[in-house]
């Protein structure tokens, strides 16, 4: 998204079978690099009940889940598997 020299993204759930600036299911967030500092707003809520379902984050999307401690909070409220 954006224009030339002003890039914005979109945090989404897409299916892997999809194109890559094809169809997607649900937005769950922006991103704004050129904001100082950059803006993230993600819905963490969402984000969760996708991890939950098993979705997997692409490289950036992950980096940006980790900046905002995202993922720290899905691993510690995530059950234990029994040993």
């Amino acid at each position: 998204m954006g224009a030339k020299k002003r890039p914005y993204y979109r945090l989404v759930v897409a299916d892997a079978r999809s194109p890559r600036d094809g169809r997607f299911i649900e937005q769950l967030g922006t991103y704004d690099p050129l904001t100082d500092p950059a803006t993230i707003r993600i819905d963490a809520e969402k984000v969760n009940r996708w991890l939950a379902q098993g979705a997997q984050p692409s490289d950036a999307a992950r980096s940006l889940l980790q900046r905002e401690g995202i993922l720290e909070r899905h691993a510690a409220t995530r059950p234990r598997p029994a040993v």
